[in-house]
């Protein structure tokens, strides 16, 4: 099978978009920075969806959906978040076309059908989604009000790049109120845990948690938590983030509650997100020139099952052992393809079967039916060992899982490798200009200096890592004294 993949150390991007279209996970669209997300491509997403899910309910959300279109004014109404947002936002203004007179066929905007006011296409739903609490939420009674949303937002950006960044993408919401301060702080860490156990658990991609600077904080959040992520080409990539957002939504929608004593008070809030996104963060933290990796514990085929025949005598025996081995793996639970086409050869499946990241692949042929045995190779290591026919379904658990493991093991030994602490500006520039990684530094915690850095580098503060040690000393960039080492990387 010709993948005609390009080379991660030849052009890192162009290895990237080659393998997203080629192991047909998705395509550009004719809407400009749109994308279609082909039918295995969906299927990882639903994987991811089906586990965080999951993982949502079971800390007490439950999911609602609200509306794509936000009133202007409202969008207004938290002035930090609109600004924060206002450059990538896509408004609506008429709400009907007209056939053009002057050319058949052809519509033009009714100047007559323009809207009183204009709708702003979410690019989150903070706005929508506070001033309906404010209906919801009369009394203490009324809360913690714990609601998820799954649902595309609109994002106008002009540099796109599949699943990292598209004009639209896929995503889940998280909205919460709360009656204390406390507890909504504790609402947001506990689904920045949430979202690392995810990316660790099943994603295989180990991430750092930490809080973000004032400079990469979410708009209209008090504060905001984050975990990052290495790729392999040494940049970093925010792969989930979860913000405290205070009483700011509650001042603006004036959302209040009667508490035990009577009285009246604001609502506390968080709202914490992923998205498509991590699809891209999928493919970069694991993937070769090969094709995907992909951990089974998000992978749409854990078992391909690959006949090698030359008659239909052949297929017929072989079909029967493939088929009872694949009964018995998908009554434990994994999904399992038989490729019995007989329009492509082995080989061809076993490239397409690679490309497309499948943990685990089967090859069975006439030889290996008299002995008993079939062949058996793993798509993290490239490895083959010869099991038995009557014991391969019950082993295909432990290397699955043996499987997940090794993937996270690498990318977590990567990430180890990829970290350097540097005392001077010049050990920092050097580092991201060589080796890149995550970088840890002293910073002197100030807005200006974090700005100077980016600007001379292109390097951002990813994170303050929640476990960083107190250490005392002087800022890299400009002298100040600092006390604790913070994380810089240039980043997706």
């Amino acid at each position: 099978m010709g993948k005609e993949i390009t080379s991660r150390t030849e052009d890192y991007s162009q290895w990237y978009n080659d393998l997203v279209k080629k192991a047909d996970l998705a395509e550009n669209s004719d809407v400009r920075g749109c994308m279609v997300i082909k039918p295995y491509g969906y299927s990882i997403w639903e994987k991811m969806q089906q586990a965080l899910d999951k993982m949502f309910k079971d800390t007490g959300h439950v999911n609602a959906y609200f509306p794509l279109f936000v009133p202007k004014s409202m969008f207004e109404a938290e002035e930090k978040n609109a600004e924060g947002f206002a450059k990538e936002c896509a408004i609506v203004t008429h709400y009907r076309l007209k056939t053009d007179p002057e050319k058949k066929g052809k519509l033009i905007v009714d100047p007559a059908a323009k809207l009183e006011e204009e709708l702003v296409v979410r690019p989150t739903s903070e706005a929508i989604i506070w001033s309906t609490y404010k209906r919801w939420v009369q009394s203490y009674r009324d809360l913690p009000l714990l609601i998820n949303q799954w649902a595309n937002v609109v994002r106008w950006e002009m540099r796109t790049r599949l699943f990292l960044r598209t004009a639209e993408f896929l995503w889940q919401e998280g909205h919460t109120a709360h009656a204390t301060k406390q507890e909504a702080i504790k609402e947001t860490e506990q689904m920045l845990d949430v979202y690392a156990e995810f990316a660790e658990t099943f994603m295989a991609m180990p991430v750092i948690k930490g809080i973000k600077s004032e400079g990469e904080r979410f708009p209209g959040a008090v504060e905001t938590y984050c975990i990052e992520a290495m790729m392999q080409d040494g940049k970093a990539l925010q792969a989930g983030t979860s913000h405290f957002l205070g009483q700011n939504f509650a001042d603006a929608f004036d959302v209040q509650f009667t508490n035990k004593e009577g009285k009246l008070e604001k609502v506390w809030g968080t709202s914490w997100g992923v998205s498509t996104r991590l699809i891209g963060a999928l493919i970069m933290a694991h993937s070769d020139d090969d094709g995907l990796v992909i951990p089974p514990r998000l992978a749409p085929i854990h078992v391909v099952i690959v006949p090698i025949f030359r008659t239909e005598e052949e297929l017929s025996k072989i079909s029967e052992t493939a088929e009872r081995i694949a009964s018995a793996l998908r009554k434990q639970g994994y999904s399992v393809k038989f490729d019995n086409r007989d329009t492509h050869k082995p080989g061809f499946k076993f490239a397409e079967y690679e490309l497309k990241g499948v943990p685990v692949r089967i090859a069975i042929g006439p030889r290996d039916l008299e002995n008993g045995t079939v062949e058996v190779a793993r798509r993290d290591t490239k490895e083959k060992q010869i099991m038995s026919i009557e014991t391969v379904a019950a082993s295909i658990p432990a290397l699955l899982e043996n499987i997940q493991n090794n993937i996270y093991q690498k990318a977590l030994k990567f990430r180890e490798s990829m970290m350097t602490p540097v005392d001077s500006f010049e050990d920092f520039k050097n580092v991201l200009d060589t080796k890149g990684g995550f970088v840890l530094a002293h910073w002197d915690g100030t807005p200006e200096t974090e700005a100077a850095i980016k600007d001379a580098t292109k390097a951002t503060i990813r994170c303050i890592p929640l476990d960083a040690k107190p250490e005392a000393g002087v800022c890299v960039y400009s002298g100040k004294p600092s006390t604790k080492r913070v994380l810089f990387a240039r980043a997706y």
